[in-house]
């Protein structure tokens, strides 16, 4: 695709693209979830990444509630060591959540059991800039939450994890 600079995609390229083609580049910047970039593809052209962002939030936001549930179960476990999307598995180790000794990961596991128990989706947090320790902390916290404050909490921490993805993605002009 032209119109790339400094290894990102132009935002006005992104803007020209049909409706599979703008599934295609941004479908997985939302976990498992094209869905989110086809149906935000009918709002272009966007005049910034900041409002193509908005714009999939707000279809996120917008989805009934058992197709929200279904999108925040689509996200992976921190820690595990199960496959992810090749988004995650950077954003984990850039949090040193791809070594964890045999106990940390142990600890993890069950906050992560003890979380989706609770609220019904797995524990989702921007990892960026945050180490392990930050990371269990948060958790801990979180889990006392109720379902209603997670909810928002979630979307909340999905909002900065795909803000990261985007931008790095693509470039305003």
């Amino acid at each position: 695709m032209s119109g790339a600079r400094d290894g990102k995609m132009s935002l006005s390229v992104i803007n020209e693209l049909d409706r599979e083609q703008f599934a295609a580049a941004l479908g997985s910047v939302f976990e498992h979830s094209p869905w989110v970039a086809e149906s935000a593809w009918s709002g272009r052209p966007y005049a910034s990444v900041g409002a193509l962002h908005e714009a999939m939030m707000d279809v996120v936001r917008g989805s009934p509630k058992d197709r929200l549930i279904a999108f925040l179960r689509a996200h992976p476990d921190l820690g595990t060591r199960l496959a992810v999307t090749p988004y995650s598995a950077s954003e984990q180790a850039g949090a040193g959540l791809d070594r964890l000794t045999a106990e940390e990961y142990e600890i993890f596991t069950n906050l992560n059991k003890t979380y989706v128990e609770r609220f019904g989706f797995p524990f989702i947090l921007a990892v960026k800039g945050k180490g392990k320790e930050e990371i269990l902390e948060a958790m801990r916290t979180r889990a006392n939450h109720d379902a209603e404050r997670e909810l928002s909490e979630a979307l909340a921490q999905i909002s900065r994890i795909t803000g990261f993805r985007l931008a790095d993605l693509l470039a305003d002009e």
